[in-house]
């Protein structure tokens, strides 16, 4: 009998609260790092301040958008991931893999539906029955608890998921989240009438991680690395 497969090792790096435009030139750093010297995936973890991003269909979004945006004291980025319009604020955990795909074995396809059910996972763990629905993300009903656009080139991955923790979800009344006028967002704390921190979070999301991606995490404290990212 042919031995298994061994699993992928891939690393965790915790960058806490950072700017977007600190969390994208971390990513193109571990982008060209994969490419060019086949470096470990890894899997970034942070928050942001507040701002609003667009992806590559944002013709709805013109200057004019922007500046009402930002008048609300929010940040404004336009990005090259999937999807329109979105939030990130603190409460909310972001994911970003960067990831060959290969490696995973895994179709673009079949990634992001592996990113949906770890989210799912995560949920259902904590009491919350989040499921799919015909658009990207997951959801809670009628309402989007973890938004997922992400960025492929030559097969390494980039951008993920946001998952709302205790998100002040105020902030998504002032645009239409995703472009999906007729569904609304939701959090962990909404649904389970308790506060649920990102730090509560985090644990239990890199376990459904594992288990959907059948990878091994290292996820034992690196601020060095995570700091080296960020320069």
């Amino acid at each position: 009998m042919a031995a298994a497969a061994p699993r992928p090792v891939l690393r965790v790096l915790r960058l806490g609260l950072v700017p977007y435009p600190e969390a994208v030139r971390a990513q193109q750093r571990l982008v060209r790092e994969v490419r060019e010297a086949g470096g470990p995936g890894t899997l970034l973890l942070c928050e942001h301040p507040a701002v609003y991003t667009v992806g590559i269909r944002q013709d709805r979004y013109p200057a004019a958008e922007e500046a009402r945006l930002r008048a609300l004291g929010a940040d404004f980025q336009r990005t090259d991931r999937g999807g329109l319009i979105t939030f990130h604020g603190p409460g909310q955990l972001l994911c970003y893999p960067v990831l060959e795909l290969g490696r995973l074995r895994r179709t673009l396809r079949r990634y992001v539906y592996g990113l949906e059910a770890a989210a799912i996972g995560l949920c259902r763990s904590l009491g919350v029955e989040a499921a799919r629905a015909p658009e990207t993300g997951v959801w809670v009903r009628d309402r989007k608890i973890c938004a997922i656009g992400v960025h492929c080139s030559r097969h390494v991955t980039s951008h993920g998921l946001a998952l709302n923790c205790n998100t002040d979800l105020t902030w998504f009344d002032h645009v239409v989240p995703c472009g999906i006028p007729d569904k609304g967002v939701t959090s962990l704390t909404a649904e389970l009438g308790r506060e649920v921190t990102v730090e509560e979070v985090i644990p239990p999301f890199l376990d459904a991680f594992q288990e959907e991606f059948k990878c091994t995490l290292d996820f034992h404290d690196k601020q060095g690395q995570a700091d080296a990212a960020l320069q």
